[in-house]
């Protein structure tokens, strides 16, 4: 009779899975991905290194999917914030200040997501949730030019450059390269850096200060 996997078994397994995910992402959280050892995620999970390659077929498959995650969240944040009501231009102030401002508050984790040196499928995913990013962008640019808040432009490649404009003004403010008193701001400083990227940003795009 061949081997039928149970209900309470598929759950354990499931529960096992999880369990090593989380795991991995409080790693990555803590020290990033290259703090976050396939050793140390097995052991704070609970399992011998062996079982967790049972549930991820290599280190990076387990990054690339912890990187996923966390980006999807990120992303979706932002979609959440140029859903709202107002103007294009408004809109997409407060999707700027919503990143720039969740990256300030896990500065660990976002320079993960946003700059760290990671293995080439990691990469690969961080190339397509950029992409994601900007395809939010364009269409609130769109939405932009149509009503008249935005100048007429290329929104695909404006889109392209609000994302990268965002993410490299925050590489130096997260990088761990800086000592702790450079990296820790008071939340005035913190405040005063979005305001100063949302504001170029925007002058950017509008050609209008705010």
């Amino acid at each position: 009779m061949a081997y039928r996997e149970t209900e309470k078994m598929r759950n354990r397994k499931a529960e096992a899975r999880n369990r090593i995910f989380n795991c991995g992402v409080r790693c990555v959280m803590e020290g990033g991905f290259r703090s976050a050892q396939v050793t140390h995620v097995a052991q704070a999970a609970g399992v011998a290194t062996g079982t967790l390659y049972r549930y991820f077929d290599s280190k990076e498959e387990l990054f690339a999917e912890i990187f996923r995650s966390a980006t999807q969240r990120e992303v979706d944040k932002v979609a959440e914030a140029l859903a709202t009501e107002g103007t294009a231009v408004t809109r997409l102030e407060a999707a700027l200040r919503q990143f720039a401002e969740r990256a300030l508050r896990g500065p660990t984790m976002a320079w993960s997501l946003i700059a760290e040196p990671v293995d080439p499928k990691v990469e690969a995913e961080r190339l397509l949730y950029r992409q994601a990013y900007a395809r939010h962008f364009e269409q609130a640019i769109r939405e932009g030019i149509e009503e008249g808040s935005v100048p007429p432009q290329e929104a695909r490649q404006s889109s392209t450059c609000l994302v990268g404009a965002i993410a490299e003004s925050l590489v130096g403010p997260l990088s761990p390269a800086q000592t702790d008193a450079e990296r820790t701001m008071s939340p005035q400083q913190q405040q005063e850096l979005v305001e100063s990227i949302v504001c170029f940003c925007i002058q950017g795009l509008t050609g209008t200060r705010r």
